[in-house]
């Protein structure tokens, strides 16, 4: 991606009729969250009694290429295995924008990956042999594998609007789903938009597949909205046109390998690449692969989100305390800063900060977020 954008500087000086007529059709687009202005009108006061005046700075190009901030496009959250068996077969996850690493029962681990997917990005389904082929779609995302839902990945579906993807789930997270609403994609009621393959021999459970086709289709056939009221309701974090430099901040600390913990056996770790400028990341110390394509999977930002949680009443499924507010870091580029993150209710979005209150820019690229129970020793060198 190329994160270096030009911006065209329209600076013409004209006389007091002509600017009447530029301001008339100054056309302001959606500002990227970065504090740079992009096309103010000049205020009426400013060209009267003057014979000429100079236009403001219109910032043109002021696109990222992660994702389409201004596309109304509601995105799939989508839970795939992660496992230490099944780690071997995930697939699809460099397709992906945003994924969350979330703590589960008995000290394992999930992700939640969300796909925010435009018509143009898939324009025919793939088939259910080409999993295991050795060949890969040019025309649709096969993600997999997929499982089952828990209660709280809903709350980090509510801060994108996203539609939950899953197979089976929690008595507790289909009792949500019925409670709040939440439009949802179940393998085990929705059949038809995922099949099942097995190239390593695995167990049933770690079979399940679906495409980024079948899932626009469920969509269409469910009478989903596929469109949120705005554009913002489907964005978490505010991303930055150019990378984020963290190394002149006070706070800063390097991060060229960060390790974060789930439990004794299972951890996720990210080592730096400055070639790319991406972290590459590994299970339980194996490099995180993907199964389809052999790529190693990577991110750009990486937000560890330090929690706490307690026990459901079946004293099984864990109850992660995401409404409140607590400590982490924000990482990119090779550093390290802490930060702060607070979250209204269920339904808000989750706000990172830094210590003084800013609210932090991500660079323009992959990010995992890293939901970590603080019992947990997460080290950043």
């Amino acid at each position: 991606m190329t994160n270096n954008r030009k911006r065209i500087i329209i600076s013409v000086v004209l006389g007091v009729a002509a600017v009447a007529v530029a301001v008339a059709c100054v056309v302001t687009t959606r500002r990227v969250k970065t504090g740079n202005p992009t096309g103010e009108t000049i205020p009426a006061g400013a060209i009267e009694g003057a014979s000429q005046v100079e236009e403001p700075t219109v910032y043109v190009d002021n696109k990222v290429d992660i994702i389409d901030i201004n596309s109304k496009t509601r995105p799939f959250a989508v839970s795939v295995n992660n496992t230490p068996v099944a780690v071997q077969v995930q697939t699809g996850l460099n397709k992906a924008y945003l994924i969350y690493e979330l703590p589960t029962e008995s000290y394992t681990c999930r992700l939640l990956a969300l796909f925010k997917v435009e018509d143009e990005d898939v324009t025919d389904e793939a088939p259910q042999e080409i999993v295991g082929s050795g060949e890969v779609s040019q025309n649709d995302t096969v993600i997999g594998t997929i499982r089952s839902a828990r209660h709280n990945f809903l709350d980090f579906c509510f801060e994108s609007d996203a539609i939950f993807v899953h197979f089976g789930g929690s008595t507790y997270a289909e009792n949500d789903e019925a409670k709040t609403g939440i439009n949802w994609i179940n393998g085990f009621y929705n059949s038809a938009y995922y099949w099942r393959r097995n190239p390593e021999g695995l167990a049933t459970e770690h079979t399940a597949y679906t495409s980024l086709y079948r899932l626009k289709s469920a969509v269409q056939d469910k009478g989903f909205n596929a469109e949120a009221d705005s554009a913002s309701d489907t964005v978490l974090l505010n991303y930055d046109v150019s990378d984020v430099d963290l190394s002149q901040r006070e706070d800063a600390i390097s991060a060229t390998s960060v390790y974060v913990p789930y439990s004794s056996y299972q951890y996720t770790t990210f080592t730096y690449d400055a070639e790319s400028g991406n972290y590459l990341r590994f299970a339980s110390g194996e490099p995180s692969l993907d199964h389809e394509t052999g790529e190693q999977f990577n991110t750009k930002n990486i937000i560890v989100q330090r929690i706490t949680h307690s026990m459901m009443d079946d004293n099984y499924c864990w109850n992660l305390h995401t409404v409140g507010s607590g400590e982490g870091y924000y990482i990119t580029n090779g550093y390290a800063v802490p930060i702060k993150w607070s979250k209204a209710d269920r339904y808000s979005k989750t706000v990172y900060t830094y210590a003084d209150g800013t609210e932090i820019n991500v660079s323009d690229g992959r990010t995992y977020i890293e939901v970590s129970d603080v019992t947990m020793t997460v080290e950043v060198e």
